[in-house]
């Protein structure tokens, strides 16, 4: 869509009033009197757009014209960010800018030097993006980018505001708009809370489908190998199509103790009318995910971000796993480092799934027996006798006789119950008042990374998802608007260093 022309005579908004006149007019015809609410509205809203781009417009015509009146007046040199001053003024320079009206044209005059590039006074004034689209435009990408798929953020835009930009202008803006957010999180400054209220960490790992080139190395390196068969993966065979996002959490949370009941129905049901207490509740959460950065780097923003709650480290840490050793290591090594005292829990649905699996090596496949042996057992953890229930399963698996292939599910139970079982103290973490479960993180992975990232047919280029992981965390945040003026605001001087948004003058 064109930009429209400049406007001429004494009424700079001339043209807009002209086109409101008509809008109106049109609206009192008898014509209009047939319209239905619907077709109402999107006649307003269509011709609406035209009146607002042309508002716009005039209003960027009207101070082009009064620059160009300042700038004919100013006698002496005028020196742009590099220091260089620059005494040829050249009035009629332009530029067009797309935006939720449509495109405009940006009337300005430059400031010349032989040897040095143009200087635009008003490009800084009006803090002008580099590309052709506009910050506002650029935000309506980014939000609409970060809730679905490319293609829809296209179509919701061009219906919304007209052909202004195109789906890979949407990826760049969406790329360019992430690039503040470790700025951001590093400069605030989190809200202080008692030393008895909890601080908890939590971190999990999903995997993004990529494209061959945005690959880590080891991954590629697989992925080239030849499978055994040449139309599908043979049985054991992974495609290796996917790189590792690591996300973390970290929130405050007010001590809430409990007892095993509470958590786990006792077998055959709860009876009467106590209502189990509640558990923690998450307050203050803090999202971080990367699928650039390692697992390593993640982990210690997170705890980068626990210090800055808790920098005298006053309060409890507790960090909930989901028991994966590599994870684990990572944790106790940050935690060494920052010299930090941290309680490590294992993540309670973790366990139940292993003592399930060990309920359908005892129990035949669906009966309704296995329910109450797994509550049993759970109850059993949940007061710290994690040791008991492995002694327990291991007997019960020899008296029944199994095979190795029967009693896989009792072995692998016990085995995990057994390595893990300083990560199980459930019953000083109830007592403690203290979350024993990721649900936090489990659901931020679904969120973030499940339903957007993970969509059908996606495929990933690095720099992308990295954009999108950080800004849907962001968003889930609540921290989108704030972040934002803070983005404008890093944007603007690394556009136009040492002048103010909106303050340039020619004196200054």
């Amino acid at each position: 869509m064109e930009p429209y022309a400049p406007i001429g005579g004494a009424d700079p908004f001339a043209a807009s009033m002209k086109l409101v006149t008509a809008l109106v007019a049109e609206l009192q015809a008898p014509g209009a009197a047939g319209l239905t609410a619907y077709e109402l509205e999107q006649f307003v809203a269509d011709r609406g757009r035209e009146v607002q781009r042309q508002m716009v417009q005039d209003h960027l015509d009207l101070r082009a014209a009064r620059e160009q009146e300042t700038a004919r007046e100013h006698e002496s040199a005028v020196a742009g960010p590099d220091g260089i001053p620059r005494t040829r003024l050249e009035t009629g320079h332009r530029r067009l800018l797309a935006t939720l009206f449509g495109t405009v044209q940006v009337t300005r005059c430059a400031w010349r030097r032989p040897g040095a590039g143009n200087f635009y006074p008003a490009d800084a004034a009006l803090s002008l993006p580099a590309p052709r689209h506009s910050h506002t435009l650029a935000r309506l990408a980014v939000l609409e980018a970060a809730r679905g798929s490319f293609e829809a953020a296209h179509a919701a835009i061009t219906g919304r505001c007209g052909p202004v930009i195109g789906k890979r202008q949407i990826e760049q803006a969406v790329v360019n708009a992430a690039r503040d957010i470790t700025a951001f999180y590093a400069a605030r400054v989190p809200m202080p809370c008692t030393a008895s209220t909890l601080l908890v960490i939590s971190a999990d790992a999903k995997g993004i489908v990529m494209r061959p080139g945005a690959l880590r190395a080891a991954t590629a390196k697989a992925a080239a190998r030849q499978g055994k068969m040449r139309t599908r993966l043979a049985a054991g065979e992974k495609p290796n199509r996917k790189r590792m996002a690591t996300l973390a959490c970290v929130y405050d949370a007010e001590p809430a103790p409990r007892r095993p009941h509470d958590v786990i129905a006792p077998p055959g049901g709860r009876h009467g009318c106590r209502k189990p207490r509640p558990g923690p509740k998450t307050r203050a959460r803090w999202l971080a995910g990367s699928v650039e950065h390692d697992p390593a780097e993640v982990i210690a923003a997170a705890f980068d971000q626990a210090e800055a709650r808790d920098p005298a480290h006053r309060r409890r840490w507790v960090v909930l796993v989901d028991g994966a050793e590599h994870q684990l290591d990572l944790i106790r090594a940050e935690a060494a480092r920052r010299g930090v005292t941290i309680s490590i829990l294992i993540d309670l649905i973790h366990v139940l799934e292993y003592i399930w699996k060990a309920a359908w090596s005892l129990h035949a496949a669906g009966d309704p027996a296995a329910e109450d042996w797994v509550a049993a057992r759970a109850l059993t953890v949940l007061a710290g006798n994690s040791a008991q229930v492995a002694a327990g399963i291991t007997a019960e698996a020899d008296a029944a006789g199994l095979t190795a292939s029967q009693r896989h599910g009792a072995d692998a139970c016990v085995h995990y119950l057994t390595s893990k079982q300083q990560f199980l103290r459930y019953d000083q973490a109830l007592a403690a008042g203290w979350p024993i479960a990721t649900g936090v993180i489990e659901g931020a992975c679904r969120h973030l990374i499940g339903d957007r990232l993970d969509i059908g047919g996606a495929r990933w280029g690095l720099d992308g998802a990295e954009a999108i992981l950080t800004l849907r965390a962001m968003i889930s945040n609540g921290d989108f608007e704030e972040y934002w003026r803070f983005h404008l605001a890093r944007e603007h001087q690394r556009l136009y260093p040492g002048t103010a948004q909106g303050q340039y003058t020619l004196g200054a």
